[in-house]
């Protein structure tokens, strides 16, 4: 099993900065893709950023030029850097990861979720 846990989210006004963390623990091998998605209140959850084991990125178009995705391979831990928020960033943002165990299985996790709210 592997267990994903986000933070860094909170209420933030538009301009502003916010940096989620999420950190991967349990029966981990490896990391392939691991990935941030929001689901604001009546939408579909879709897709914000992706970043795979070797440091290749990729984006919605939303956020391309004001967020940007990292990883610690060492601590299994991915960041997302939001800068320049916008009321539209308001949402529950998730933490997914595609994940060999040690006992070579493929798992696809995902968090509980951290809320970005951003309002004056």
């Amino acid at each position: 099993q592997v267990q994903l846990v986000e933070s860094g989210g909170g209420l933030v006004q538009p301009g502003g900065s916010l940096r989620l963390s999420c950190a991967a623990s349990g029966s981990i091998f490896s990391i392939n893709v691991m990935s941030w998605y929001r689901q604001a209140p009546g939408k579909q959850r879709e897709l914000v950023a992706a970043i795979t084991s070797s440091g290749t990125t990729n984006y919605v178009d939303s956020v391309k030029g004001r967020f940007t995705i990292s990883r610690d391979n060492a601590k299994n831990t991915v960041y997302l850097q939001m800068n320049s928020l916008k009321p539209d960033d308001t949402a529950v943002y998730y933490c997914n990861a595609a994940a060999l165990t040690t006992a070579w299985t493929t798992v696809y996790s995902w968090g509980k979720g951290t809320l970005v709210t951003v309002s004056s």
